[in-house]
């Protein structure tokens, strides 16, 4: 089985393209589970973000996995496959991995180095683990991206440099706005739509830069109150909204919902001042038409993805340095694994021998008298001179399986030591067996 990731992302696609193909909610598990069903795939997650899709699954063709998983796409998308497909990129084998490593590490985001991904890609591992979708093969490299995501954000400055959507889309803002206080938020008035992940990020962060009040709007009151405590904020409906933004400066807007939340009936004529819409939602809350109102600027994904992050040269050149190090590891941990079987094997094999020759010495040696002790010690010294025997080949088949050819080394010692490929494939079936029930048990423990 191999990896493959077919995917979209803000790179590959304009925003109105991207903004159609998101999926979410009940669409998104239909997705997943439809996936999995697909002959090709073993296992799936799908990553799906306000800045990528992505299918990652385990395969045995790739060109079968690839056309379905395309079609599945277009189909619950609802993008014509000939619209949607100029926009995929697929990977597969060690280039799906080194993607996905990138990803979780920040290197692929439309701001670089931002941190939300590792929690979207978290996301996705747990809905696939819920829905029966993910193994131990992606539960694997799930909890490598996790870790090296980790590991890059905790040894680099990329962290540093990696704001948040949120936060660049604050700045740009406010370059809108004007010079506030020490703050860049100081005295400005901030309405946040929506209630979810987003605009919790939204309302920390709009209290960290000062702001002079946050006010929540949000269709299910009850959701915003949770999170208003925290803030100190007002929580309003969406009924409210044209009399909300008649005092705010700053309207941040990341709902989930389908259609258009502002429209330029929402958007009131006599403001106080200059109003800015920043639009984080996916598909877009803000209706086009209200860019054309005066007085008000509305900054969309679009824009932030123009406004590139400055990262050092040194910055990006440790975290690629990561990646590669934990990429390699997986790959001969991989490689290692794909000739234990024919390891295993020829011990068992060794050992029969020596059980079946040590039991016939013991039947000749006992009616000379020697004592029970004394077989005890022949044994051992047997089975210490098996192992070392075999210590040395076995060590080093798993150290070339990831050289060219390395399958090659494997097949010989089947060749020399007349193993039965049937043996061989026992133990595969028995560790695969063993993996699913691994696997059962990591998902059910919430490791991931």
């Amino acid at each position: 089985m191999s990896v493959l990731v077919v995917g979209l992302s803000h790179k590959s696609a304009p925003v109105e393209t991207l903004e159609l193909a998101v999926v979410s909610g009940d669409a998104l598990s239909k997705l997943i589970q439809d996936v999995g069903r697909v002959e090709p795939v073993a296992e799936t997650f799908v990553v799906s973000s306000c800045n990528r899709v992505e299918v990652y699954a385990d395969v045995d063709r790739f060109h079968a996995a690839v056309t379905a998983i395309c079609e599945l796409l277009a189909r619950h998308c609802g993008v014509p496959a000939a619209d949607l497909t100029p926009h995929l990129y697929v990977h597969y084998e060690d280039r799906a991995v080194s993607h996905l490593l990138s990803v979780t590490s920040g290197l692929d985001s439309m701001v670089v180095g931002e941190g939300q991904i590792l929690g979207q890609v978290r996301s996705a591992l747990k809905l696939a683990g819920e829905l029966g979708t993910l193994g131990r093969a992606l539960g694997d490299l799930g909890r490598l991206a996790l870790r090296t995501g980790k590991r890059v954000r905790a040894e680099t400055a990329i962290n540093q440099l990696g704001a948040s959507l949120v936060s660049v889309g604050i700045e740009l803002a406010t370059e809108r706005l004007g010079p506030a206080g020490d703050n860049i938020l100081a005295g400005r008035r901030v309405l946040i739509v929506g209630a979810g992940s987003m605009s919790a990020l939204a309302a920390a962060t709009a209290a960290k830069y000062g702001a002079a009040r946050i006010v929540l709007a949000n269709r299910t009151r009850s959701n915003a109150e949770r999170l208003a405590v925290r803030y100190d904020a007002t929580v309003i409906g969406l009924t409210e909204l044209p009399d909300a933004m008649l005092e705010a400066d700053l309207i941040i807007s990341c709902t989930g919902a389908a259609g258009y939340v502002i429209t330029p009936d929402t958007v009131p004529p006599d403001r106080r001042g200059e109003l800015v819409i920043l639009d984080l939602a996916m598909p877009r809350d803000v209706e086009p038409a209200v860019v054309g109102l005066p007085g008000v600027t509305v900054i969309g994904m679009d824009q932030l993805s123009e406004h590139g992050t400055v990262v050092r040269a040194r910055d990006l050149a440790a975290v690629r340095t990561i990646i590669e190090a934990e990429l390699a590891a997986y790959q001969q941990a991989n490689d290692a694994a794909a000739v234990a079987p024919t390891v295993v094997a020829l011990r068992a094999k060794a050992a029969k021998v020596v059980d079946a020759e040590l039991a016939r010495l013991a039947g000749r040696l006992s009616s000379d008298g020697l004592s029970g002790h004394a077989l005890d010690e022949i044994a051992q010294t047997v089975r210490r001179v098996v192992d070392k025997l075999l210590h040395a080949p076995t060590v080093r088949v798993k150290e070339l399986a990831g050289s060219p050819g390395g399958e090659e080394y494997a097949t010989a010692l089947r060749v020399l030591f007349d193993l039965d490929p049937r043996a061989v494939e026992a133990v595969t079936r028995a560790a695969m067996e063993q993996e699913v029930t691994v696997s059962d048990q990591t998902v059910s423990g919430g490791e991931l």
